[in-house]
């Protein structure tokens, strides 16, 4: 290619998205419905950017939450509109190409991080972001973009109030100036006919139809589990602010993650109401870190603590160090109550009968309530149907951890739940905080 060569890609965008491609910004947001057509536009963006941008051995990705979603939702379109550009032909075992100036574009999965991580980039999409694990941007790609001053874009459609949402309001907040967003909301954008937009509300149901194509972040979670139980609880008022009763023990439950988040409940009993009064989660960190939190919460709450439920699998010795999660946290003086492994189902159900005589405080357990609101089951495409078990994402983490207290907590302290405590390890010397 000459200096003076013009190569025109077969790419007409749509004026919706004119704005986003006229951006300066270094970060974007897109909201928008189904088949607004964002996902061509997010591939063309690239394309351009890796072009313009002239930088040396540059590197851009594009990432759905599955290598094969990527692969059918982007490859194609990489291929056809960046053909002009290639220097070679497509890596289809790597789902990469090379343009003339030697730039890489590649497709990821989100659901395997190692695979992208140890490289840089100089920019990044992130496609259908509501359904990647709440890690992977801040501790996977953001650190990526660093050294070269990269750029990302997140693009989708609303599925409740989780990171999808908190990226779309911080652009909308104080940060806006480095920040571009746009969301195209069916009703307006007038790429799809009035018919099909009427049909389709007929045929999805209300619910659905406003979170696809009105971007709604309110519009209730289908196949969701505890949707009935969560709009019967705020219909009752039973999700607002809770003063915590400092004459009764709070109890803890977890779910410990590996490479995922560890998220922490912490549970008030009185009679049979239960009181979800306070949540934590976070990843990245060791153990450490939770025995700080929860002292920290203890000496600013001033509350004492019940018991502490974790897993089964909290016995697992990890090779690294011949020593099991359940004896590091005894070391940290948390002494657990090991809930044994159940089915799923069952446990769901029984956090679905708790939830019928639970508050929760909506200040302190914000994540948690939404975890629970977007906790879905799987759909099965070959069936057409919805899966008896549960889609992990993002929600899990929060929801494992209240059907293991569900599960493991016995109104009456049984000799049995309380026997299976300290199996397999011996508490060293030291307070118990559970004392």
């Amino acid at each position: 290619m000459t200096l003076h060569q013009r190569i025109v890609l077969d790419y007409v965008p749509r004026s919706q998205f004119l704005p986003f491609h006229l951006r300066r910004q270094r970060w974007a947001v897109l909201v928008c419905h189904r088949r607004a057509g964002k996902t061509v536009a997010a591939v063309n963006d690239i394309i351009r950017r890796a072009v313009i941008e002239k930088k040396p051995d540059g590197r851009y990705g594009f990432i759905a939450p599955y290598r094969q979603q990527a692969k059918d939702i982007a490859w194609n379109y990489l291929k056809k509109f960046g053909a002009p550009l290639l220097r070679e032909a497509p890596r289809e075992s790597d789902l990469s190409v090379t343009l003339l100036g030697g730039q890489l574009i590649r497709l990821f999965g989100a659901d395997n991080p190692d695979a992208i991580r140890g490289a840089y980039f100089d920019g990044v999409v992130l496609d259908e972001f509501a359904d990647m694990r709440s890690s992977l941007w801040g501790e996977v790609l953001r650190p990526m973009l660093a050294d070269r001053q990269g750029w990302a874009i997140f693009i989708g459609t609303p599925k409740g109030k989780n990171e999808f949402h908190d990226i779309w309001e911080r652009a909308q907040g104080k940060d806006k100036p480095e920040w571009f967003s746009l969301m195209l909301k069916a009703s307006y954008s007038k790429i799809l006919p009035q018919r099909e937009l009427v049909d389709a509300r007929k045929d999805m149901g209300d619910d659905r139809y406003e979170q696809e194509f009105e971007c709604s972040f309110e519009a209730a979670i289908r196949g969701a589990f505890y949707g009935e139980e969560m709009r019967v609880m705020m219909a009752e008022g039973r999700i607002k602010p809770i003063e915590i009763d400092k004459a009764v023990r709070v109890h803890t439950a977890w779910d410990l993650g590996v490479s995922d988040s560890t998220a922490i409940w912490f549970v008030q009993c009185i009679g049979r109401e239960r009181r979800l009064v306070d949540y934590y989660e976070t990843s990245g960190v060791g153990l450490d870190h939770y025995a700080q939190v929860l002292m920290d919460k203890r000496l600013k709450q001033g509350w004492k603590y019940g018991d502490h439920f974790l897993p089964h699998d909290v016995r697992h010795r990890e090779l690294s160090s011949g020593q099991s999660r359940l004896t590091a946290l005894a070391a940290l003086g948390i002494e657990a109550v090991i809930v044994p492994e159940s089915n799923v189902l069952d446990g769901i159900n029984s956090v679905r009968k708790m939830l019928g005589r639970t508050w929760i405080d909506i200040d302190r357990c914000g994540r948690g309530i939404e975890a629970l609101r977007q906790y879905q089951r799987e759909w099965d495409d070959r069936l057409k149907d919805w899966k008896a078990n549960p889609f992990h994402n993002w929600s899990s983490h929060g929801c494992d951890a209240l059907r293991y207290f569900a599960c493991g907590f016995d109104d009456s302290h049984n000799a049995t739940v309380r026997a299976d405590k300290r199996i397999g390890d011996s508490r060293p010397a030291g307070s118990h905080w559970s004392a």
